[in-house]
């Protein structure tokens, strides 16, 4: 819907679901003022209702043509009005079985089994742990700060413990509304230049032909994009759980915006990496099955947390320098973006050396492709 800014209004869409958490303030201004839990579950559930009949009744009666798909068709275009010529003239260029149909179906297993989705698990899944685990146990960390550990605090200071509780968390709450202001950036690193990469009237002219292309590589530029969005997210991820190590109450209000920074970003990055690298078709079902795999992962928190109150007396210290040793592994993914980006730099330049058009370069480049289960492979620019 949104072309080269698609990436933007996605993450502008995850930023708004992900500050939904700023309701968590206003719930517990309603709670304190006496209305009961139940009521206001039951009240959740009626909003929720209202969402699903919102759905129901704006079902879009046809889906939306991507922009790789308009251009395809634009080339079977050219392909179907070259090959209709040759008829009349009863003269051919190149053999037929090497301008093949592009567009030909990608199995969905094999776009599950594919090395960029099982290194998007890994990334999501630990992520995941990491700010769901902070989240869970953010209240008992404040109060830890708070009493560092005292077995039988003095009622002034568990009164204390409270308070600040109750103040950080609302904080905490409040801030969650910076995703609709953060998300954005995210999206436009991974919409960066790819204005640039839509067909305009420049033509390369063959023999007999002619191909309209792109200034750049939407495939290679999408993944170069995507792989720096990675990069900066796990740097953000990083600073994230150093700063948590650090015995400094009003620090953490930094680490509250870093948190909230890479809960929005981490998802509009495999939103837009899944948009890049694999068929329109397999968008939806991809991203449900890696929210679905992330959220059994993030399940490791119960324990973690069992064994935080109990065995390590409410000191959360070293399961975070363990998570933060476990978040070096969100760098695996744009290293092999990094990878896969020069085996298709390295392709298109192997086509540009044996002298093929963009579409024959396209088709025999497939196999490669497919192999990621990318629905489309580079052109040429």
């Amino acid at each position: 819907m949104f072309g080269s800014l698609s990436s933007t209004v996605l993450s502008l869409m995850i930023g708004s679901y992900a500050s939904s958490a700023v309701t968590f303030p206003g719930v517990k201004l309603i709670y304190d003022a006496g209305v009961s839990f139940t009521l206001i579950m039951w009240m959740w559930a009626g909003l929720a209702g209202l969402v699903f009949l919102n759905c129901f009744l704006n079902w879009p009666g046809e889906g939306f043509a991507t922009q790789e798909e308009i251009e395809m068709k634009m080339k079977q275009s050219d392909e179907n009005h070259k090959l209709s010529v040759e008829e009349v003239t009863g003269e051919t260029e190149k053999p037929l079985a090497v301008v093949q149909d592009t567009q030909s179906s990608v199995p969905f297993r094999r776009s599950v089994f594919s090395p960029i989705f099982l290194w998007s698990l890994i990334t999501m899944g630990m992520t995941q742990l990491r700010i769901i685990f902070f989240m869970g146990a953010m209240n008992k960390m404040i109060e830890f700060l708070v009493t560092h550990g005292v077995e039988d605090p003095t009622e002034e200071l568990e009164h204390e413990a409270k308070q600040k509780v109750s103040y950080y968390s609302s904080i905490f709450g409040t801030l969650q509304l910076l995703c609709l202001v953060t998300c954005p950036l995210i999206g436009y690193i991974m919409d960066w230049k790819m204005k640039e990469c839509e067909v305009d009237q420049k033509t390369v002219r063959g023999e007999k032909e002619a191909v309209a292309v792109p200034k750049r590589d939407r495939k290679i530029q999408k993944l170069t994009n995507a792989m720096r969005a990675f990069i900066f997210t796990n740097v953000l991820l990083i600073l994230f759980g150093i700063l948590s190590l650090i015995d400094n109450l009003p620090l953490q209000i930094l680490t509250f915006i870093l948190h909230t920074m890479v809960r929005g970003f981490i998802h509009s990055c495999c939103g837009g990496l899944y948009a890049a690298v694999y068929p329109a078709n397999h968008f939806g079902t991809l991203t449900g099955l890696q929210s679905m795999i992330s959220a059994v992962v993030a399940l490791l928190q119960q324990p973690l947390f069992m064994i935080m109150i109990g065995h390590l007396n409410g000191n959360a210290y070293r399961i975070n320098v363990g998570l933060l040793i476990v978040s070096f592994a969100g760098f695996l993914l744009p290293g092999y973006l990094f990878y896969h980006r020069r085996q298709l730099i390295q392709m298109k330049a192997r086509g540009k050396a044996n002298g093929l058009t963009p579409v024959e370069n396209q088709a025999l480049n497939q196999p490669l492709a497919n192999g990621h289960s990318n629905g489309h492979v580079p052109q040429e620019a």
